[in-house]
């Protein structure tokens, strides 16, 4: 590997020119640039271990968990019984961690458009990277809006599109196109959760991804969480469903059965996650 620059005593992500935040670097671990992005991991003082993307935040050792349990364990603990589990995007691994705790699932096929992002997650971040050696999981160096136009196979429970921005390589993941691919690529009950921003930054761009999601599947639904290190703390996912269901009534019976293993997800916080502040009820509409 190349010769790193000098470390900076803080690595800092800036938000549309206007506000940021920072973090005090201990160790730098990795840069690199890929065809698609720059890749960055630094070892911090207060946040352990980060994966940045095009200098953007995509993770932290010290909250990832929260991002990670919520995206998996909502659509999961709402499907009666998830076999086969695609992610798209996802190359640090924490998604495929947290789906592998459920014990139905008996495949996860990972595509992940950069290697460089698994290759880094591989090397510097094993906490959410390790399962992937898990001879359940399948790793597909892609391009997920091709996988999903082409892919002919036995259809998938759950699709999750754990992406970044819709900027750069991940913008398609966020057209109707592609969510028209999800639904056929489903099983009859199948279910689908995507990355859905930050309602008090990018209210416009939930309300567009919606009305996406609403369109191939009849409904979409955003439910919400808090970290640290994203920003404005508040953030969403949307959800679909190929089937009428309660999204807010999980089976509580799996819930207790694997809650030892869940730092964030739990029954009250996945109910709570769907009662939207009235702010975003009013922007949604």
């Amino acid at each position: 590997m190349a010769k790193l620059p000098p470390l900076k005593e803080w690595v800092e992500e800036v938000q549309d020119g206007a506000y940021g935040m920072k973090w005090r670097v201990k160790a730098r671990l990795f840069e690199g640039k890929s065809p698609f992005q720059s890749v960055a991991v630094y070892d911090t003082v207060s946040h352990g271990r980060m994966l940045l993307i095009d200098g953007l935040l995509m993770t932290s050792e010290r909250d990832e968990f929260v991002y990670h349990e919520m995206i998996a364990h909502v659509p999961l603990f709402l499907h009666p019984r998830p076999r086969r589990v695609l992610v798209i995007g996802g190359g640090d691994g924490g998604t495929v961690r947290e789906t592998l705790k459920h014990p139905t699932v008996e495949s996860v096929t990972l595509v992940e458009i950069d290697g460089m992002v698994v290759d880094a997650a591989r090397e510097y971040l094993p906490s959410t990277s390790a399962c992937l050696a898990d001879p359940r999981v399948s790793v597909r160096i892609e391009d997920g809006v091709k996988f999903m136009a082409a892919h002919e196979s036995e259809p998938f429970d759950v699709i999750l599109i754990d992406s970044t921005d819709p900027i750069g390589p991940a913008q398609p993941l966020f057209g109707p196109g592609f969510y028209a691919d999800v639904k056929k690529r489903l099983s009859a009950d199948g279910i689908v959760v995507a990355q859905g921003e930050c309602p008090f930054y990018r209210l416009d761009v939930q309300a567009a991804l919606r009305k996406v999601v609403a369109g191939v599947f009849g409904s979409g639904t955003l439910y919400n969480y808090h970290n640290l290190t994203y920003p404005g703390g508040l953030w969403s996912f949307v959800i679909a469903s190929k089937l009428p269901r309660d999204l807010a009534a999980p089976d509580p019976e799996r819930v207790a059965a694997l809650q030892a293993g869940l730092s964030y997800y739990n029954l009250e916080t996945h109910r709570a996650a769907f009662a939207l502040p009235e702010f975003m009820k009013r922007g949604l509409r």
